[in-house]
């Protein structure tokens, strides 16, 4: 249990951070499975440009890495690819 005060803010404030962290990172994997549940190829497009708005802006904010950010985007075009 924290004793001082500044131990119990960073508490309240990692907390915050985690909560905020998990929305993005959450909205994320639900724009990548929206588009590897997309069978139809016209429909995809849209949502793929989405997916990787969302993945940037997740990468950009320091919530996950670089390379995942990458691996993720490959992913969705690799799917895009295989439905033409």
């Amino acid at each position: 249990m924290p004793l001082t005060k500044s131990v119990k803010k960073r508490v309240r404030q990692a907390e915050k951070r985690h909560q905020h962290n998990m929305h993005y990172k959450s909205k994320m994997r639900q724009a990548v499975k929206k588009v590897m549940n997309t069978s139809d190829a016209d429909a995809v497009e849209p949502l793929y440009r989405e997916a990787v708005s969302i993945i940037d802006k997740t990468a950009s904010k320091g919530i996950i890495h670089e390379n995942k950010a990458a691996r993720e985007k490959s992913k969705i075009t690799r799917h895009i690819n295989s439905l033409s």
